[in-house]
């Protein structure tokens, strides 16, 4: 057996106004259908106008994915009544969308992994019903509200790669600045298609719609999984089910059976006229791209030594990467910086700006790098400085101060720890060099972390030498 899977993903466009109306897509907590407007309502009269933001940014991320964008592409009504599709239809792009094919480069445990593309298009969200114990209300804020669809090729194996896929597809979307691909607000929204292959024939599909976390992807894949297996376990067909998921109860919701394209009554848009991409428009948006986070992180490697996970964690958030990129340049150990920043700086980063400034940051890793305070005395700078109005330039001052620096001290210090452990003195001996770091830490016991532990290490190392 072989599982194959493929996503759907909706993306919110980070414009100002709706896909084709000047309505503020700003609806995230305004009052109820109140950025309305009769296009997006769709009301008798009233006419579609395209947003020419909308089409760059979804440009940029269809050359971000190596697509090939389409010259001439063309908007098409899919018919279905449902509450909160006040038209009775959406408008989208079927028959030509505006970009095919390309792919993604991600990393899965370690390993490289890409997956191809299959098309990009535009298309206008839907608005949002919100259920009671008694009713069902509806929001119309979210109708029109520009989306770009990236459907892939079924080149996923596991609900574990589909989370890293949208996990790596979260940060290009971040880096490219078309959006801010929040799930939990819903700007991006994943439906994931799965089938079991068995003897090298194609299984049949089931699809989980609406999926708005990485977690909910992986669990309801693996759900998804186990149906299929045990009705073919069991000699059963697999039937064409689309399922929603329930994220209180972690199980599959059956929400309607063999649904096919021909069931939405596709036909062109007859109020939009077909989408023209010149070559120049192309190159515009070419021009404008910022750095792509692959190749910042292959650029980290060669400047800062960054490693692949590290840079992978680094870059999530486009906020702390450049935070991240300006400390590593005003250290004098570039490595350093990025267990100060992953480590020990993000368990108190929880607003948007950092906790303390890049300038804090650098003078307290210089200050461990230049053997001025140890590392431990370091972090509880740090912890203060994040929790509080301390300054760290004050507080290194201050530890810097307090330092253990007197020779005569820090020679009988190590001459101690040395005649106390003597199986670690022969393990260092024996070519166990991981042995002087238990040496040390002894000793910066012993001066109660008052001590500078590169000097303590010099001073051991000789005694180990004599």
């Amino acid at each position: 057996m072989e599982v194959v899977i493929g996503l759907e993903i909706h993306v919110q466009l980070a414009t100002r106004t709706k896909l084709f109306c000047p309505c503020s897509t700003d609806y995230f907590e305004a009052p109820p259908n109140t950025k309305t407007c009769p296009v997006c309502l769709g009301l008798p009269g009233a006419l579609p106008v395209l947003n020419e933001k909308a089409v760059e940014l979804a440009l940029r991320v269809a050359l971000a994915l190596n697509a090939e964008i389409q010259e001439v592409s063309q908007f098409d009504r899919k018919n279905y009544f449902y509450p909160d599709l006040p038209k009775g239809y959406q408008i989208t792009q079927r028959a030509v969308p505006l970009a095919r094919g390309g792919f993604l480069p991600l990393s899965v445990e370690g390993e490289p992994k890409t997956v191809r593309i299959r098309e990009l298009h535009l298309e206008e969200d839907a608005g949002k019903l919100i259920h009671t114990e008694t009713r069902t209300l509806i929001d119309f804020n979210r109708c029109g509200v520009p989306l770009v669809e990236i459907v892939t090729e079924p080149d996923l194996r596991s609900p574990r790669e589909a989370r890293e896929f949208l996990r790596a597809l979260r940060t290009l979307l971040r880096h490219l600045e078309v959006s801010n691909a929040d799930m939990e607000k819903g700007e991006l929204r994943c439906d994931a298609n799965v089938s079991i292959s068995v003897d090298g024939r194609p299984g049949t599909k089931t699809e989980i719609k609406n999926l708005n976390s990485f977690r909910a992807v992986e669990k309801a894949l693996s759900a998804a999984i186990e149906y299929q297996k045990e009705r073919i376990a069991r000699g059963e067909a697999v039937e064409q089910v689309t399922f929603g998921w329930d994220e209180g109860s972690d199980s599959l919701v059956v929400q309607r059976v063999k649904e096919e394209a021909h069931d939405y009554r596709y036909f062109p848009e007859p109020d939009l006229v077909p989408l023209v991409v010149t070559p120049d428009w192309i190159a515009r948006v070419r021009a404008g791209m910022p750095e792509l986070p692959w190749e910042r992180a292959a650029r980290w490697a060669r400047e800062f030594g960054v490693p692949v996970r590290e840079a992978t964690a680094l870059l999530a958030e486009p906020i702390r990467a450049k935070y991240f990129e300006e400390v590593a340049k005003a250290v004098s150990n570039p490595k350093a910086a990025v267990g100060w920043v992953l480590s020990e700086l993000w368990p108190y980063w929880t607003d948007e700006e950092p906790p303390v400034s890049v300038s804090d940051l650098a003078f307290l890793i210089n200050a461990v790098e230049d053997g001025k305070i140890p590392r431990a005395k370091a972090k509880e700078i740090l912890e203060n400085a994040a929790k509080g109005n301390e300054r760290i330039a004050d507080l290194v001052r201050a530890a810097e101060a307090a330092i253990l620096r007197d020779e005569e001290s820090l020679r009988a210090i190590a001459a101690a720890v040395v005649a106390e452990n003597p199986q670690a003195v022969a393990d260092y001996r024996a070519g166990r060099t991981q042995a002087l770091g238990f040496l040390v830490g002894q000793a910066m016991k012993k001066a109660q972390g008052k001590a500078d532990p590169k000097r303590l290490a010099q001073l051991i190392q000789e005694l180990l030498r004599g």
